[in-house]
């Protein structure tokens, strides 16, 4: 996966031929491990403050 900058401040994500599991370790470890429930619920939440 490539990161490419396509104008100031704005990327897009190009596919690579590499397997995604060269991902792990990229980003870090999390600070908190979330439920799936925690993620849909904040998701919704956010998505409703949005309209």
């Amino acid at each position: 996966m490539e990161f490419v900058e396509i104008a100031a401040g704005r990327y897009e994500v190009i596919a690579a031929t590499r397997s995604v599991t060269t991902l792990k370790g990229m980003f870090g470890q999390p600070r908190k491990t979330v439920s799936i429930e925690e993620m849909n619920a904040v998701i919704a939440k956010r998505g409703a403050a949005a309209r």
